[in-house]
């Protein structure tokens, strides 16, 4: 899950390291029962070995649509915090890559309602100087833990330039 250890740079250490919360799975899995379940309904009421044929074959690329892409999609985005930078990884055949450095961090925020309390995830609203402004991480499991993780990264990182600057 984790980021490439190759890809970070002499002395850069790992902080956080997660992908979205398993919630981002549900309604595709939901859509694939549903549409097994059609299939199956299709195949009781016909009698067609030709029609079963296509409905199967159907079947197979809606599951494929419906809830592999969504796997993949969710087992390949990635979020880490390091010591010095947030990474974000994301992407199955083209592969997306946002980095921000810690220094240009103004403001971490976390946001999360009944559902998400529930599953124990939420979402994590990060601004940055950028000309972007803001990075919004949806359904990052134990939010608060890593919105107060990251907030005392970027303090220690304030603590130690002020503490230079004396």
């Amino acid at each position: 899950m984790a980021i490439s250890r190759k890809l970070l740079n002499p002395g850069e250490e790992i902080v956080v390291s997660t992908r979205t919360h398993v919630k981002a799975l549900l309604l595709p899995l939901l859509a694939l029962v549903v549409l097994l379940a059609i299939a199956v309904v299709v195949q009781v009421a016909t009698d067609n070995a030709a029609v079963h044929w296509i409905v199967w074959i159907l079947a197979l690329l809606g599951a494929l649509w419906v809830f592999v892409r969504p796997l993949l999609t969710w087992l390949t985005t990635t979020y880490t915090v390091t010591n010095r930078r947030l990474i974000t990884r994301r992407g199955v055949l083209t592969r997306r890559g946002h980095d921000i450095p810690l220094t240009r961090i103004s403001d971490v925020e976390y946001e999360y309602d009944l559902i998400d309390r529930l599953l124990g995830c939420g979402t994590l609203r990060i601004s940055d100087a950028s000309t972007d402004g803001e990075v919004t991480l949806h359904d990052i499991p134990h939010v608060e833990e890593t919105q107060r993780r990251l907030n005392q990264l970027l303090h220690d990182l304030h603590s130690a330039a002020s503490d230079e600057g004396v």
